[in-house]
This record gives C-alpha cells, sequence and structure tokens, in this order.
C-alpha cells in the first residue's frame, strides 16, 4: 500500500491520484485520454534501453522505469490504471485488457500447453465455459470440473480419475458460483495445488473475482495466483464499458503483459480513463449496492411467493460454508438468485411486470437487473448439469443496484403479486 509520508492512505483515498504526476500533463488535476498510438524517443539511446526492457533483453537497473514505446505495449492512461487496480488486491501489478473474456483467455493461453490437465469449478461463466471446452480441448489441454461442496478428498480424487495428476497446471474458479451464490474455498484448493507442484512445475491458482468485486473478496490473500475481473461489472460499474483486469504477482503479470502485447488484446486509452472515472465511486457505489441488496433479501425470504433465496447473507451459521462466508469475504456483496414458487411461466410473469428493474444480462452496474438464467445466461449448460447447480426454470437472478431500497422491494413486489 502506498504511504504519504507515514499515514498508510486506503484505496478509496488514493483512486483520485495515485500513479498519476499532473507535472507530466500541465498541472491537469486529471488524467488525459492519451490518445496516441506511439511515443517521441529523447534520442537513439532512450529508445535502445526502453526496447531492451519491453523485450526482456535485460533486468531493469535500479529505480529505472519501463518507457513509453506504443499504445499497444503501454499507455499512460492503462499503466495509471493498473497501478490503481493493484491497491484494492494489494497485488504487486496488474495487467488490463478490452474485455474480460480476453484477460481469462490470455492467462489460460499463456499458462497451459497441449498435454496440460486444467481442473475448474462449476458452474463457470458461459464464456469461459465455451474457451475451456472447445478451444482448449482444440489444441489439446485437458479439462476436469468438479462441483461447489466437493471435499478436497473428492477434487483429488477427481484429479487422479483423470489419470494425468502429474500434468495438472492451473486449478481455475469462480467463487462465489453464479447464480446461485455457492462458495469454493480458495485456500484448500490452493493447498490442493501446492499438493501437485513439484520442484519443476508449479500448479497455478485463478479466482474470477467479477461476482465480488475488488471489495467484498481478495482472493490473492488466500492463496490464489490470479484475481480475473470482468472490469465491465463493478470496476466500470455504468453499464457503458467493456474491459478485463488480471491482478497477480511481478513474476506472472510480466509473463500476461508479454502476450498481451503479441495478441493485441490490451485495453485502448478511452477504456481506460473510463475505467480510471470509474474507480473514484467503486466503494460507495458498491457499498449501497450491498446495503439495498440484505434489505431486498430480507423482503424475498419473507415473501409467501419465494420458494428460496441465493444469497451470501443467508447463509446458515455454523456450516462449512459459513466458515469459509467468514474467511473469505468481507460483505455478503449485492448479487442474488431466488426460486419463484412454479416454474418458467410464473418467473417469466414475475420478470415481466417489473418496472423500475431491467431485463438484461450483466451486473455490477448502477442500475438494478434482473435476467433468467436457464434460459439466459446459463442456456448452454447441459440440463442435467443445471439441474445439479439448481439453476432451474424457477430461478431469477438480480443483480441490485444504487436506487433507493423502497422502490425495489416496491417494485419486486408487485411484479411477484401479478405470477
Amino acid at each position: 500500500m502506498n504511504t504519504m509520508s507515514d499515514h498508510k492512505f486506503h484505496p478509496e483515498s488514493l483512486m483520485m491520484s495515485y500513479g498519476y504526476k499532473p507535472s507530466l500533463s500541465e498541472g491537469a488535476i486529471k488524467s488525459p485520454i492519451f490518445q496516441t498510438s506511439t511515443f517521441v524517443f529523447k534520442n537513439a539511446e532512450e529508445g535502445k534501453a526502453f526496447f531492451e526492457l519491453a523485450y526482456g533483453l535485460r533486468e531493469k537497473t535500479g529505480s529505472e522505469e519501463p518507457g513509453l514505446i506504443y499504445s499497444r505495449i503501454n499507455n499512460p492512461d492503462l499503466e495509471i490504471l493498473e497501478d490503481r487496480l493493484t491497491l484494492w488486491d494489494e497485488a504487486e501489478d496488474c495487467a488490463v485488457f478490452e474485455s474480460g473474456m480476453a484477460a481469462i483467455s490470455t492467462v489460460l493461453l499463456e499458462f497451459l500447453k497441449p498435454g496440460d490437465l486444467l481442473l475448474y469449478s462449476t458452474p463457470l461463466y458461459g464464456g469461459t465455459d465455451h474457451f475451456i471446452h472447445h478451444f482448449l480441448h482444440k489444441i489439446g489441454v485437458h479439462t476436469a470440473g468438479f462441483k461447489p461442496g466437493d471435499s478436497p478428498e473428492k477434487i483429488e480424487a477427481i484429479i487422479e480419475q483423470t489419470g494425468m495428476a502429474d500434468r495438472l497446471s492451473m486449478i481455475y474458479i469462480e467463487t462465489p458460483a453464479n447464480p446461485t451464490n455457492a462458495l469454493i474455498d480458495i485456500a484448500a484448493c490452493k493447498r490442493i495445488a501446492e499438493r501437485y507442484s513439484s520442484a519443476h512445475k508449479r500448479v497455478y491458482v485463478a479466482v474470477d473475482n467479477t461476482y465480488m468485486g475488488p471489495l467484498w473478496q481478495h482472493p490473492l490473500k488466500h492463496g490464489a495466483d490470479f484475481s480475473l475481473y470482468s472490469a465491465t461489472k463493478y470496476i466500470g460499474g455504468h453499464s457503458d464499458v467493456i474491459a478485463g483486469a488480471c491482478c497477480g504477482s511481478n513474476e506472472v503479470i510480466a509473463r500476461v503483459k508479454t502476450l498481451r502485447t503479441f495478441l493485441g488484446n490490451m485495453a485502448a486509452p478511452h477504456t481506460g480513463w473510463l475505467l480510471m472515472r470509474s474507480l473514484e465511486t467503486l466503494k460507495v457505489r458498491m457499498e449501497q449496492q450491498a446495503i439495498n441488496a440484505v434489505k431486498v433479501a430480507e423482503f424475498l425470504v419473507a415473501h409467501p411467493k419465494v420458494e428460496k433465496v441465493y444469497y451470501l447473507g443467508l447463509i446458515p451459521e455454523n456450516t462449512t460454508e459459513y466458515e469459509i462466508y467468514q474467511r473469505q469475504y468481507t460483505s455478503p456483496g449485492a448479487m442474488l438468485s431466488f426460486d419463484v414458487r412454479g416454474g418458467e411461466k410464473e418467473a417469466f410473469a414475475f420478470i415481466n411486470n417489473l418496472k423500475l428493474i431491467k431485463l438484461a444480462v450483466s451486473l455490477g452496474g448502477t442500475e438494478s437487473l434482473v435476467e433468467h438464467p436457464a434460459t439466459m445466461t446459463h442456456a448452454g449448460v447441459d440440463p442435467q448439469h443445471r439441474k445439479e447447480m439448481s439453476i432451474t426454470e424457477k430461478l431469477v437472478r438480480v443483480s441490485i443496484g444504487v436506487e433507493n431500497y423502497n422502490d425495489l422491494i416496491w417494485d419486486i413486489g408487485q411484479a411477484l403479486e401479478k405470477v
């Protein structure tokens, strides 16, 4: 964490200024949009030095900083944004991409090779699921899945049953699971990764942290090597930008950024600038969303037309899941799902009668959104698998926004009355 004098500032205080020097931009209080493709070197010697670092031809000397060369490699908007994103996760470095899938696919491509085994949790975001099962299989990467609630012993049995335990290279998880909020123990996954690591091969742990954003869960503190985000969601927070991010150690992010340079999927200057603007209000937005979600969950639990509510704030005490929740999360978050009594017809009636809450996929924005996972975000998941994970026709998912919670409760109440 950055310190000014002897005081340790909180991330939300540093979001306005960290990593930016006004003196380099005519004294502008906010970073300009550096809408440029290339950067001028002072002399040939400087150009040589910048390229040596960029291509890994030598190590940095003393306090030397990588110089600006070309916006596919680095750009001030991107660099300042990456510096600020490291603060929430207390990461050494961060890489930002033009989409969440760009961040995920780049990490998987860099740390997996043909013949390797990838262990993943279920359910996964649809795009990730497709990339794993279609693209990675096409290039010879083997995969095996496990479910939330599986014990470490069962997960290890799944690894052993593949016959490729010695080729395990990464454990990739999403927690809480979308859309049921089922939890996976990051520290337990790290212990499994260490068990299958050797002096010659490290098994990495990657966590898609999109559902909790940078505020409510910090995977790196529980042993993960990567904290991945669709920055479109809570980080962007206004449903107006597509972006992705990956936080981790200097060692792993250097590899991620190198592949990003050659795949060319870095975020553009305007994307970086928009996300910097969003970071200034990230904490106040997310805290209000969590306050609203608690009130909405309390209302849903007591409603006769609601069968079950899936929300972290409702996990029964003295359970394994509650122990994980207490250890791993700082808030129950702002994502909740619930089963409407009935099936698809009743769920659709509820959705179609909402007035304030909008029907759209995505999450984490300032506006509340509703969707029907079984026929929308998780339509591509095998029907039997969907059923096993409680993604049924009666399940509705809601991303809670920053509206007045009394208005959200009124809207949900009147729509349920029409069911």
